[in-house]
């Protein structure tokens, strides 16, 4: 654990590459979908894409609340670079930390800690997008290999990454044991009948990469299966639980990016011959944005310590993705509206973030399937302390 000396410089040191290197040019690169590849390789060189790797396998082995502290500073500049770097340190990092073998971390995770790989994540397809289990895709035993065919949808980094780790079906199509019948495989991009397709048209979250993915006859040594054949599925959860958290964080740094736009703002624009921020109305929404805000980063850290101190997080990181990603998109909403007419305008900063917000709402789980994820746990644990 690092002192809250050590966690302070790595936040500062986060938030100073974040207004030199990304924020001045966040804007551009969503106009245009520019991937930044250049900067995730620079904050990988500074350490940011192994935050919570262990320092055996290269990493900075911190603890997930300085993580998350320092996701939101990215996100606060640009929540497109923010997701790369929230889904490498999150998923592909939590499966090859928790399942990979000895040789697997060696390999992967040692050059993804170092930033001299991207890593992403693929589980969902144009039918299995909320109901996951019900995944197409297969990988059939070929003697010492194994051969992958199908198509995955909406992956980040599909086109960008370096290594994907990705789920598949490896029961028999006549035997469908639905969740348990789903196993995770390394697969590495450069591989022979791997193909991203054209990166997606995005509202928001432009400068992402977001891709289908097409296996075709994708063959991979045995050692490419990822702990047990038909957990898959079980680690895909777990990982969902950390990206869970990166998603919470990225939404508090979105919505407070929109409240100092908003603050600035209402001090700067005059109207019936005073400043805006001198209205009470004014005022009481920007009390309300700055109020769930808080709530919101409170949530986060809350179950970021309990992450940390080893305890189940499933439910506190589907309520801390829920409540974080209601709060951007109405923080957001309430940014705009105080613009005004400005805020409406690509001109102006409000619109990105209103957009980028959005997606938080929806992807690694809507927030419908969090408050099923949350239900659950209520229904079996009655009393949260």
């Amino acid at each position: 654990m690092p002192t809250a000396t050590e966690q302070l410089q790595v936040v500062e040191l986060a938030r100073e590459f974040a207004r030199e290197k990304i924020e001045p040019h966040a804007a551009e690169w969503d106009r245009t979908k520019h991937f930044a590849r250049d900067v995730i390789d620079e904050l990988g060189r500074l350490g940011f894409l192994g935050m919570t790797t262990p320092e055996e396998y290269d990493g900075m082995g911190l603890d997930t609340l300085t993580y998350l502290m320092a996701l939101e500073e990215i996100a606060a500049a640009d929540a497109s670079i923010a997701v790369s770097m929230g889904i490498h340190n999150a998923i592909p990092t939590t499966m090859l930390v928790k399942h990979g073998t000895p040789a697997q971390r060696e390999r992967w995770l040692r050059p993804m800690a170092r930033g001299e790989m991207l890593a992403g994540f693929a589980l969902s397809e144009a039918d299995a997008g909320s109901d996951a289990a019900s995944l197409a895709a297969q990988a059939v035993r070929d003697g010492e290999s194994w051969v992958l065919n199908g198509t995955k949808a909406w992956a980040s980094n599909a086109g960008t990454a370096d290594l994907m780790m990705i789920m598949v079906r490896t029961d028999a199509p006549g035997a469908r044991r639905g969740a348990k019948g789903i196993s995770t495989f390394i697969v590495p991009t450069d591989a022979k009948g791997y193909r991203a397709g054209k990166p997606e048209d995005k509202m928001g979250l432009r400068a992402s990469n977001t891709a289908t993915i097409a296996l075709d006859d994708l063959r991979l040594p045995a050692d490419a299966l990822l702990g047990a054949e038909g957990m898959g599925f079980v680690y895909a959860m777990e990982g969902l639980d950390a990206g869970r958290l990166g998603i919470g964080a990225q939404a508090v740094g979105i919505a407070r990016r929109a409240l100092e736009h908003s603050i600035k703002y209402c001090a700067e624009r005059h109207q019936f011959g005073q400043a805006i921020a001198d209205f009470q109305a004014v005022q009481f929404k920007l009390a309300d944005m700055a109020t769930r805000i808080e709530a919101a980063r409170a949530l986060a850290h809350r179950a970021a310590v309990r992450k940390d101190a080893g305890e189940d997080v499933t439910a506190f990181a589907s309520m801390a993705k829920l409540f974080a990603s209601e709060t951007a998109m109405w923080v957001t909403t309430q940014a705009i509206q105080l613009f005004g007419g400005y805020g409406y305008m690509r001109d102006f900063p409000v619109e990105k973030l209103f957009r980028d917000a959005k997606v938080t709402e929806i992807y690694e789980g809507t927030s419908e399937i969090q408050r099923i994820v949350i239900a659950r746990a209520l229904a079996h644990e009655p009393e949260h302390g």
